[in-house]
């Protein structure tokens, strides 16, 4: 396969050293091939960004929501009321 995912099986015969810098060289591309996708994707999610800006959205409070909706219910609850907890102890609530 081209993304470097098939089984391999070196060759009967074949340098140990060869096959598995092979396999070693396939690995590093795939990595590189994942970052450059990553790049891409960040650079999407920064116009996104640069838009909701445009439109007159806060984005900081936006990266927040979707900070939380990333978290689970419960973890998200417990990390709310410990910050109530927090400012209620310091006379902010």
């Amino acid at each position: 396969m081209a993304d470097g995912s098939a089984s391999f099986e070196p060759a009967t015969g074949g340098s140990t050293d060869t096959v598995a810098g092979e396999r070693l060289r396939l690995f590093i591309e795939r990595v590189e091939n994942l970052e450059e996708e990553k790049k891409e994707i960040m650079d999407q999610v920064k116009e996104v960004y640069a838009e909701m800006k445009g439109e007159g959205y806060d984005t900081k409070v936006v990266r927040q929501i979707v900070r939380l909706r990333k978290m689970d219910r419960a973890d998200r609850q417990e990390q709310e009321a410990l910050l109530d907890l927090y400012l209620s102890a310091i006379g902010e609530a």
